[in-house]
């Protein structure tokens, strides 16, 4: 997924398993013998319990071929298994997911609750829109897989203080099974080249772009590296044989990838219209580019003039003697947090935003601690800005998010690069605000305590409705920040503006690279490492997504200002969010729906209009 950890797609959407999923595994409200949360005491309404029991259906599918991503979800049973990239897999996952869809629609057609419809309206897009994906993928890309990724994360997701200790010795049987060691598996390295092999000649197919594969080979050693840490640090012996082995598959996959497909590889990132079109509408923008790039356009231009109003009282404050806000941000971005006080610093910062939250009553905040903690070097390799891990959804038993701080990133040089956007004391307001409260940890943790609908919780999912809740959480506590902490937080709603036209533009090829990267290092003030990584998302590690914080927030943002002039003076913004949050990961229109619905019409105020 994105940078929201709940689930990671950790070969492009096309990781697989031969083995069926044994149908009965626990859900929330199934009636399976689980250990809720300890903040979850309502009991799940018999609706939730229903659209549960439908979500089996596509669950099923979703186990069957990404075990890893499933395990991580809580489908329980399956720790064990890998994915498998075998040929034919594609095909059987387009299959099993048409069925599922199938029995879905002969399921809704029957339905007459309308949450329980809504539910299984959103399952069957979901599949028939999985299925769009993979066939656009087949339709104009050669395959390409990161067996790196997989083994990493298929062992990092059951190693974690958050896994019961009795699941973390699967992790072992996890990586001898990528590495081959066990009856009936092939490794997984080997599988991958087959596959690629098996498409080579086929004509008009698109080789991965450059500089992904330049990126995926310098990092690869970094994730392999942090196998062993985790088995270490968790005491589970006899990894050494399986990893060793694996160690050398990776050599001459590598080696293959370097002679095959490198000098192939595509010095163009852009995509064909058509799958940039599906790349938008998969993270939930469902306006077309040359809308989103003048929306984008404007806001830009509006939020530099905030900013250049308050670079002066920033200055003032500190005693610089430089006023231009991108001067302004390189100077307090000189007050850098040492590695060792970092985490001290955000806990603390998080308890002053839990303070303003309860004192202006903008939410209803839970009686636990929020988590943060600091990535490994593998994981920073692989994600080097801070994200979010998801909590549990399926079965919970107390497992929550993290709140996760990277600090440093590998270039496709493979060198190590400190990135200074995070790690600045004025930074770490608007970063906790977004991944921890009132951002994603409470917008995922409370979709397991309040017994949210999976549909609404996994299938649901995409970065509009996520990101957009994450970048509009930064904005409800920027008035209460101290200047310094407002200029940032406006830094980064600078940010996501320019994602949202630099993305399709480059995409579009109206700009060059190196055109963005000076957008991005001169009027936003980052870092030339945070620089390359964000031109890297744009144009090969998730072309598209990058412009759902923007679009997202723009929606909540147009939600929340219809409903102020409906309410007026009775309009609650902790009625409002706490409602929100309740609704799980709805996307804006349907959002948009529930508020008419249930929050509107239930205080008799009025109607919202319709967008």
């Amino acid at each position: 997924m994105p940078k929201i950890r709940a689930s990671v797609r950790l070969l492009s959407g096309l990781v697989a398993l031969s083995v069926a999923l044994p149908v009965a595994f626990p859900l929330p409200g199934s009636g399976a013998e689980t250990t809720p949360p300890p903040a979850q005491n309502a009991p799940t309404p018999a609706w939730v319990q229903r659209s549960n029991e439908d979500a089996r259906v596509l669950l099923a599918v979703l186990a069957r071929f990404d075990p890893e991503e499933s395990a991580a979800f809580g489908v329980e049973g399956i720790d064990e298994r890998i994915s498998d990239l075998s040929s034919g897999v594609d095909e059987q996952r387009i299959k099993a997911r048409t069925e599922a869809a199938g029995t879905l629609k002969k399921r809704l057609a029957a339905e007459k609750d309308p949450q329980v419809r809504q539910d299984l309206e959103i399952s069957i897009q979901a599949a028939e829109r999985q299925n769009r994906g993979d066939a656009l993928e087949k339709k104009y890309n050669l395959p390409y897989f990161k067996p790196a990724r997989l083994a990493f994360f298929g062992v990092r997701g059951l190693l974690t203080d958050q896994i019961a200790p009795e699941r973390r010795p699967a992790a072992l049987v996890r990586l001898r099974r990528y590495a081959g060691l066990e009856a009936g598996y092939t490794p997984i390295t080997v599988q991958a080249e087959k596959r690629i092999r098996e498409k080579l000649a086929v004509p008009g197919l698109r080789y991965p772009s450059k500089a992904e594969v330049e990126r995926d080979l310098a990092t690869a050693d970094a994730l392999v590296a942090g196998i062993a840490p985790l088995f270490d640090q968790y005491k589970i012996t006899g990894y050494q044989e399986a990893l060793a082995r694996f160690k050398t598959q990776l050599a001459a996959y590598q080696a293959f990838i370097r002679k095959e497909i490198l000098p192939k590889a595509r010095s163009d990132f852009r995509l064909p219209p058509e799958l940039y079109a599906f790349a938008l509408e998969r993270v939930g923008v469902d306006i077309p580019p040359e809308q989103l790039i003048e929306q984008a356009h404007t806001a830009f231009a509006a939020i530099q003039k905030q900013m250049q109003i308050l670079a002066p009282q920033v200055a003032k404050q500190k005693g610089y003697t430089v006023t231009d806000y991108r001067d302004v941000i390189r100077e307090l971005k000189k007050d850098q947090l040492t590695d060792d006080i970092i985490l001290a610093h955000y806990q603390q910062r998080l308890a002053q935003i839990e303070a303003i939250i309860r004192r202006e009553n903008l939410l209803t905040l839970p009686d636990r601690p929020g988590i943060i903690r600091l990535a490994s070097a593998a994981e920073s390799a692989d994600a080097p800005a801070p994200y979010e891990t998801g909590p549990r959804l399926i079965g919970n038993k107390g497992e929550r998010g993290e709140f996760v701080l990277p600090l440093r990133a590998i270039s496709a040089s493979g060198t190590s690069q400190k990135v200074d956007d995070f790690s600045f004391a004025a930074a770490s307001w608007t970063l906790t605000a977004h991944e921890a409260r009132p951002g994603h940890e409470l917008q995922f943790d409370t979709m397991v305590e309040k017994g949210v609908s999976l549909p609404r919780a996994l299938f649901a999912f995409n970065s509009t409705n996520v990101e957009g809740w994450g970048l509009y959480a930064e904005s409800i506590i920027l008035p209460f920040m101290p200047p310094d902490g407002q200029l940032i937080s406006l830094r980064e709603q600078l940010k996501r503006a320019a994602r949202a036209f630099l993305d399709p533009e480059l995409q579009l090829g109206r700009i060059t690279p190196e055109q963005a990267l000076r957008v991005l290092t001169d009027e936003v003030a980052v870092s030339p490492a945070h620089a390359r990584q964000e031109v890297e998302r744009y144009t090969f590690r998730s072309p598209g997504q990058a412009t759902a914080y923007f679009y997202g927030y723009t929606q909540l943002l147009a939600l929340r200002s219809d409903l102020e002039r409906t309410q007026g003076v009775k309009f609650s913004p902790q009625r409002f969010h706490d409602f929100v949050l309740a609704q799980g990961l709805l996307p804006p229109k349907l959002l948009r729906q529930a508020v008419y619905e249930q929050l509107v019409n239930t205080q008799s105020i009025g109607q919202l209009p319709a967008r």
